[in-house]
């Protein structure tokens, strides 16, 4: 097997879920223009807006690239549990891919790193922005010319096979210097998996922006009780632990584009101020521009998905390990606000294990897991300071009879000949030299066979635990799709097909 995939749940729990078979949310024709899809996708698209029809979502803020890897196995798991679901409820069920473009970290969205053909993890990234500048969502920051020179980068660090060059082909008709992020990114996923009926969500869409806003309202106008509750329920929770998201008392789950970008509006005498900004407003002037500007307001992280229910009749939302983590926070926002809660479910995630990584393993007979532990536990375990016992004891032992058996011939030497006594002497060095000798030889080629494993070692940890974190969280597919070709991604759904029968409950 040239690649081997191999499925890595995420959460330990045995999950047994059966999709809800009413939503009672019909999509708005007016959300039509937020949507993007090819191909099968297309087919989709016209189903998602037929009679009957419910969705399977998964989301993620834009990435470089396409973003690591999980943000494909994300869209992967929209499709292939969406199939499921289907086939369990009789009706139409669509893959639908949210891009969170509102998000503002750049810092977290701008890189994407690759394994160079030195087995080295090479990281490409677009200049930092201003520290002190605005909070931009990534909506609105455009690539600009440095993306030509991230393509440059990343051609001479993938493999120069026959699929390289539409691998990147494909890229490049997306991640344009006039782009913005989200855009690139969202249009590249919708085109990566056309082929699999994925369709993907612009939330920033205005026409998306147009019919969220009364949620965002909603929000606004109920903030002091959602303060209220969710400082409640963050307590009721922190009975087992941290919980994921920080809530202080005052914040309100909107977010506002203001003089220094997207800002959190807070609950203030005079209505509302933008925390970093300070800019201060009333309910009604915001109200205002959700009807004019739209577009200025954004959901939180615990508001977006009771927005996402809002607007699609979604059955089931595919999160990640943080998504799991805090949803359970996002109970009393679904209340206040009346909206029911779609089911969520933990996405499907792998990891692909190359031939020459397998081989490394399999000499050293070693499980994927074992490279991810701390730097150096593995290699101590592998590699001792000192010779393998047999050959330590029998040098050993070697040593011993020479001290103990010279003595004795040096001496009935001496009794034949007094002047044999140099001679078998020097013989007796003659043979501790050649111990030592040995010994030497057998070190030198020990280190020298280390040297080769710890080289094995640092290349299989780097394709499989690069900087010291699971492949799916720091690899592109670019140097995958470019050395192995479009086959991969039918060998991707094929895997992750299982997870999602595995899944739904019959």
């Amino acid at each position: 097997m040239i690649l081997e995939i191999q499925t890595t749940p995420i959460d330990s729990r045995a999950v047994s879920w059966r999709p809800a078979a009413d939503r009672g949310v019909t999509i708005v024709s007016g959300l039509r223009p937020a949507f993007r899809a090819d191909r099968r996708g297309a087919e989709n698209l016209e189903r998602l807006f037929g009679d009957n029809a419910l969705c399977v979502t998964s989301g993620q803020q834009p990435g470089l690239f396409t973003g690591p890897l999980f943000t494909l196995y994300k869209a992967l798991s929209a499709v292939t549990l969406a199939r499921e679901c289907e086939a369990a409820l009789g009706r139409p069920v669509v893959p639908v891919f949210w891009v969170a473009g509102d998000d503002h970290d750049f810092a977290e969205a701008n890189h994407l790193a690759v394994l160079t053909g030195g087995n080295e993890v090479e990281r490409i990234a677009l200049p930092p922005r201003d520290p002190d500048g605005p909070s931009t969502p990534l909506y609105r920051e455009r690539l600009g010319a440095a993306v030509a020179s991230l393509m440059a980068a990343l051609r001479e660090h993938t493999p120069d096979t026959n699929f390289r060059g539409a691998t990147l082909d494909w890229l490049a008709r997306h991640y344009r210097p006039d782009s913005d992020m989200a855009t690139a990114f969202g249009d590249a996923l919708a085109d990566l998996l056309g082929e699999s009926g994925l369709v993907v969500f612009f939330p920033t869409h205005a026409a998306a922006k147009a019919q969220a806003a009364p949620w965002i309202i909603k929000a606004l106008e109920h903030a002091a009780d959602l303060d209220t509750a969710l400082l409640a329920r963050a307590a009721e929770l922190e009975s087992d632990g941290p919980v994921q998201v920080s809530i202080q008392p005052g914040n309100t789950l909107v977010m506002l584009d203001g003089e220094q970008g997207r800002d959190r509006l807070v609950i203030d005498p005079s209505g509302f101020r933008a925390r970093r900004s300070g800019e201060t407003f009333t309910l009604e002037q915001l109200r205002e521009i959700a009807s004019s500007t739209p577009e200025r307001l954004s959901a939180n992280v615990l508001l977006r998905p009771v927005v996402e229910a809002a607007l699609l009749p979604t059955v089931g939302y595919v999160g990640g390990p943080g998504e799991l983590a805090y949803y359970p926070q996002t109970a009393p926002v679904y209340d206040i606000l009346g909206v029911t809660p779609q089911g969520v479910v933990p996405r499907w995630s792998a990891r692909m294990i190359e031939a020459r990584t397998r081989k490394t393993l399999d000499r050293y007979e070693l499980r994927p897991e074992d490279l991810g532990t701390p730097d150096g536990q593995l290699e101590s375990r592998l590699v001792g300071d000192a010779l393998p016992d047999r050959a330590a004891q029998a040098l050993q032992r070697m040593r011993a009879v020479l001290a103990e058996e010279f003595p004795p011939l040096v001496e009935a030497s001496k009794q034949i000949d007094v002047t044999l006594e140099k001679p078998v002497e020097k013989a007796r060095n003659q043979m501790d030299s050649t111990i030592d000798h040995a010994e030497k030889r057998i070190v030198a080629r020990l280190k020298e066979h280390h040297a080769i494993l710890l080289r094995q070692i640092s290349a299989a940890r780097n394709a499989t635990f690069p900087e010291h974190k699971p492949q799916e969280r720091v690899f592109n597919i670019v140097q995958y799709l470019a050395k192995y070709g479009p086959e991969l991604l039918l060998d991707l759904e094929r895997e992750c097909a299982e997870w999602a029968k595995s899944l739904v409950s019959t």
